[in-house]
């Protein structure tokens, strides 16, 4: 999610700290930007994850509640379900459509750390049952199969301990399929922290810069687009710039077990602002809105 971004007790918990965090780090993935694939859907960025040490594998599965189309004004609660996990130091995680892959080992200290690896979404935005009629009738896009990778540093023992964790990366993806044919590229930065052996919040902020096909394509209205919806052609968006900025938190509590083995519970919310010449566009300042508002809550498991 990308998003969307304390310590544990005792000799055992202490030296579990940092694997541990990284269970907790599913409901992040689980972000409510990128639900599933009838919902409205911004894959850009690293999906968040905070790769420190042991190996594990977290699932997790919950009901999200976004926007039917970035931009829209009517939001859909669907089911969402994301997986997380480490082998041999290298970190794996997806968050709706998107899948991240960390190629660089982490050594489970405390410390700094580059990150760097491929990642692999598809954008489903605009492409399943759309409520506003005038955005319907405009005509169900194309899926984009966007490939990328990103690359960023993260400092492990900032502030609160040494097992929190603050994140800065830049990714970059790019549409292979020909829908929009364009990019995203997107700055983030990411604080997270365990607050106990049981709970962990994280916080993140990001910004996704977009080209001038991905603008067309997703706010741009032509002449039989206008004819077909009535809304006013809109050719505005057809450049490159700062499409978003984005804020987003997410909480969990495990219930069985610790952070690091057992059943937990998550909640998420994330706000989202359109900027520039795609707030201004129609399918937005006409029928939609420029504050996107979201939220998931579910339980996830983790074992190793």
């Amino acid at each position: 999610m990308t998003s969307i971004r304390a310590t544990r007790c005792g000799a055992a918990k202490w030296g579990a700290i940092g694997r541990a965090r990284n269970t907790a780090i599913l409901p992040v993935l689980v972000a409510t930007l990128v639900a599933a694939p009838a919902m409205a859907q911004d894959v850009s960025g690293r999906p968040d994850d905070l790769k420190i040490g042991g190996d594990r594998i977290s699932v997790g599965i919950g009901m999200a509640s976004t926007p039917d189309y970035i931009g829209g004004a009517s939001s859909s609660i669907t089911p969402t379900a994301a997986i997380q996990g480490q082998v041999s130091g290298i970190s794996f995680n997806t968050q709706g459509t998107a899948i991240y892959i960390d190629a660089v080992p982490s050594s489970g200290r405390p410390g700094w750390k580059l990150e760097l690896g491929p990642l692999a979404a598809l954008r489903l935005d605009r492409t399943g049952k759309l409520d506003n009629p005038a955005v319907r009738a405009l005509g169900r896009l194309d899926k984009a199969v966007e490939l990328g990778g990103s690359i960023g540093v993260q400092r492990t023992g900032v502030v609160t301990s040494p097992y929190d964790t603050l994140s800065f990366s830049l990714s970059y993806q790019h549409d292979v399929t020909g829908a929009h044919g364009s990019y995203v590229a997107s700055p983030e930065i990411d604080y997270d922290t365990p607050l106990s052996e049981h709970a962990f919040v994280s916080l993140s902020a990001s910004a996704d810069y977009v080209g001038a096909g991905f603008g067309r394509y997703y706010y741009g209205v032509d002449r039989a687009g206008s004819i077909a919806s009535g809304l006013p052609i809109y050719p505005g968006a057809d450049k490159a710039g700062w499409k978003d900025c984005n804020l987003s938190t997410m909480a969990v509590h495990s219930l069985t077990g610790n952070l690091l083995h057992g059943l937990g519970v998550f909640a998420t919310g994330g706000y989202q602002r359109l900027l520039g010449a795609y707030r201004r566009s129609p399918v937005v300042a006409d029928v939609g809105s420029a504050n996107q508002w979201s939220g998931a809550l579910g339980l996830e498991y983790s074992f190793r």
